[in-house]
C-alpha cells in the first residue's frame, strides 16, 4: 500500500503543471511545480542560459545559452558570448543533447513552431536569425537582420513572418519566411522585449533605454503608436492569452505594468521584487509568473486582481521562463 501511494505521488508530480525557469548564473534550469512552488528538478545547461522554448507536446525544452551572467562578478567567463543550445528531456528530467554553432555566437532568442518541427534562433555575431530543423538541429536558413545586437525572435500566428528585435540599432526586423525578404522598422533606443497579438495585427516592442513601448501594425509594417511603459526600463512584454491585456516587466522600477490592449491605456501597476524579467501566463491565463532576476524568485500574480499571491524560490538570476501544462 505504501509503495502504491508513493508511486501515485511520483506520477502526479511528474504530470504536474510546471514552470521551466532558467537560472543564468547557475547555468541550470529549474523545473518547478506551479501549484506547490516545489523544485522538482534542476538540469545543467550551457553558460548564461537566457531564453527557452518548449516543444508542442511539452516534452522537450530548447535553451539558448547566451553566455553572459552576473554572479560571481569576478568570473572571467561571465561576459563571453555563448555558442550553444541545450536540449532537455522534461519527461525524464535530464539533458538530451547540446547543439554547438561554430559560425555563430551570442545565441539568445529562441522560438518553436506550433508543430514542433522548426526552431528559430537569434545570433549576435553575425546578426542573423537561424531556422533549424528541430529533429536534426540542421540549419535550414540563415537570414541577416540588418540590425545590431540581434536579440529576440517571435513568429506571427500563421508563422509566415518572423519579428526580431535588435537592441543597439533600436530596430524591429520583419522577415518573410517564404522568400527571405526583410523590412526594418525603426523603433527606438534599446528595443528588446516584444510580443505579438493573438490575432497577429500588432507587435508591441519594449524600449528599455527610454522606458517606452512602440506598437507596430503588421499590415503596414510601421509604428502606429508610442506610449510610456508606466515604469523604468521595460525589458519584457507579453499579451495575455486572450489578447485583452499587455503585461510589461520594468527592470529598473521593479514593477509590472498592465495595459488594456485595445485602448493602450495603463490600467495597473504591480510592485514586485528586484529585477523583473521573463514572464509567462498559466494555461488558463488566470495567473502570471514573473522571473525576478535580482531576487532569485518568481513572483506569482493573480491576473484578475493584479495582486502578488506569493514568491517562489529559484536559482541564481532567473530570467527566461516557460509554462508546461499537466499531461
Amino acid at each position: 500500500m505504501k509503495l502504491a501511494i508513493l508511486l501515485s505521488i511520483a506520477a502526479a508530480s511528474a504530470n504536474a503543471q510546471t514552470l521551466v525557469v532558467l537560472n543564468k548564473s547557475d547555468a541550470n534550469v529549474s523545473l518547478i511545480d506551479a501549484e506547490s512552488g516545489a523544485t522538482l528538478a534542476k538540469m545543467p545547461v550551457g553558460r548564461g542560459p537566457h531564453e527557452v522554448a518548449l516543444s508542442t507536446d511539452g516534452r522537450i525544452a530548447y535553451v539558448a545559452n547566451f553566455g553572459r551572467y552576473s554572479i560571481p562578478p569576478t568570473d572571467t567567463m561571465r561576459t563571453r558570448a555563448g555558442k550553444t543550445i541545450s536540449i532537455l528531456d522534461l519527461e525524464r528530467r535530464a539533458p538530451k543533447g547540446t547543439q554547438e554553432f561554430a559560425a555563430y555566437s551570442g545565441i539568445h532568442g529562441i522560438a518553436a513552431s506550433r508543430d514542433g518541427s522548426v526552431l528559430w534562433v537569434t545570433s549576435e555575431n553575425p546578426n542573423v536569425v537561424l531556422e533549424l530543423d528541430a529533429r536534426t538541429n540542421a540549419v535550414r536558413h540563415s537570414w541577416p537582420t540588418g540590425g545590431q545586437r540581434t536579440h529576440l525572435v517571435l513568429a506571427s500566428p500563421d508563422e509566415e513572418r518572423l519579428f526580431v528585435t535588435s537592441t543597439v540599432s533600436g530596430s524591429l526586423t520583419i522577415i518573410e519566411r517564404a522568400n527571405g525578404k526583410t523590412v526594418q522598422v525603426p523603433i527606438g533606443p534599446g528595443a528588446e522585449g516584444l510580443t505579438v497579438s493573438p490575432d497577429g495585427r500588432e507587435v508591441w516592442v519594449a524600449r528599455r533605454d527610454d522606458s517606452k513601448i512602440s506598437i507596430v501594425s503588421t499590415a503596414t509594417n510601421t509604428v502606429i503608436d508610442s506610449i510610456g511603459a508606466g515604469g523604468g526600463g521595460p525589458q519584457r512584454v507579453r499579451f495575455t492569452p486572450d489578447g485583452a491585456q499587455v503585461w510589461v516587466s520594468n527592470v529598473q522600477s521593479n514593477t509590472v505594468t498592465v495595459f488594456d490592449a485595445r485602448s493602450r491605456k495603463l490600467i495597473g501597476s504591480v510592485s514586485v521584487g528586484v529585477g523583473p524579467a521573463g514572464s509567462v501566463f498559466s494555461g488558463d491565463g488566470k495567473t502570471a509568473y514573473i522571473a525576478l532576476s535580482g531576487a532569485n524568485q518568481v513572483a506569482v500574480i493573480d491576473v484578475g486582481t493584479r495582486k502578488v499571491l506569493r514568491n517562489i524560490a529559484t536559482g541564481n538570476e532567473p530570467d527566461g521562463i516557460a509554462w508546461r501544462s499537466a499531461r
